[in-house]
């Protein structure tokens, strides 16, 4: 199993203003004439970390972790009530990778994206197809309504009952029917205890499901209240708009990728993307390798799926 690669610490960083009244946090590490990569990370509204870093080479690649619009060191901040989502939309995070591209003086570059972040790199390849070199994705998700039907509309549910009983125990019975536009209606509540409630139960089903075997109680990082704010509104705003996609439309557009190589690293038991979506996408798309991972769920930092990046990473930076 290939190890992380030791911690680095960012050679330049900055905000880069996007439009919109937005400014996006960038990083770069590694080397300045390395194979250069994006990360793409998941939630939406987790935002890079430290551990996206150790993930590449950083004698062989030039890495660019940036947060999304809303998240993380990007402003402003979706933790704060009175920020409008209005201007947050895959189109928009499509436009803000193309600005920082342009913004670093990169031609081409390999995507890497978990989970959400999958989605949104599927969706800035088929968009800029001449502007990247190879993919790593994993945790996939394409898109589509049965996807988020699934993990926040009741299918998991006969996986996790009682964590699902309890998420929809935390809405007025007239908000029930519509987990998803439940949460998004008391995010926006004007009374601050309401949405303080109302992000501690959105993340705590959240909390539920990542990890194989699965874990109860709350994830560390939601136990930062203006961290939970921000993840809740963002995730139930993009499943509610269908992530600002046609349905089924990044799959069947897939083909578009036929010159770009990739390795689809997805978990055996992630019961966030069940791996049906990653085996439909590698039939779909003639240049993928599909690396199925068992002992493992949707958590990206467990050993096996941080050995299967390491080793992705690798392979491409051997090529």
């Amino acid at each position: 199993m290939a190890p992380l690669y030791p911690a680095v610490e960012p050679r330049a960083s900055g905000l880069l203003d996007v439009g919109d009244g937005q400014q996006i946090y960038w990083e770069e590490t590694g080397v300045e004439h390395g194979r250069p990569a994006v990360v793409l990370h998941g939630g939406p509204g987790s935002g890079c970390t430290p551990w996206h870093r150790r993930l590449f080479d950083p004698a062989r690649y030039r890495v660019i972790l940036f947060d999304q619009r809303g998240c993380a060191r990007s402003r402003p901040h979706a933790g704060d009530a009175e920020v409008s989502l209005a201007g947050n939309t895959t189109q928009h995070l499509i436009a803000d990778i193309e600005q920082l591209r342009s913004h670093l003086g990169i031609d081409r570059w390999l995507v890497w994206g978990g989970s959400f972040g999958s989605l949104l790199a599927l969706a800035y390849a088929e968009a800029h197809t001449d502007r990247v070199s190879e993919m790593i994705l994993w945790g996939i998700a394409t898109g589509r309504r049965c996807e988020d039907d699934w993990l926040f509309r009741g299918g998991l549910a006969r996986f996790f009952p009682a964590e699902w009983h309890r998420l929809l125990e935390g809405l007025p019975a007239y908000l029930r029917a519509d987990a998803v536009a439940g949460y998004r209606e008391l995010l926006a509540d004007p009374d601050a205890g309401v949405r303080r409630r109302a992000a501690a139960a959105w993340c705590l089903w959240e909390s539920a499901t990542p990890d194989w075997p699965p874990r109860e109680g709350l994830a560390d990082r939601f136990r930062d209240d203006r961290f939970a704010m921000a993840f809740a509104r963002l995730v139930t705003h993009y499943v509610h708009h269908h992530h600002f996609v046609e349905d089924g439309s990044l799959l069947a557009n897939a083909g578009r990728l036929a010159s770009v190589p990739a390795v689809l690293v997805q978990a055996r038991y992630d019961f966030q993307s069940p791996v049906r979506s990653a085996w439909e996408l590698h039939r779909a798309w003639p240049g993928s390798e599909l690396a199925i991972v068992g002992d493992a769920g949707h958590s990206a930092a467990a050993p096996p799926m941080a050995s299967a990046l390491v080793d992705a990473s690798d392979w491409f930076a051997g090529r």
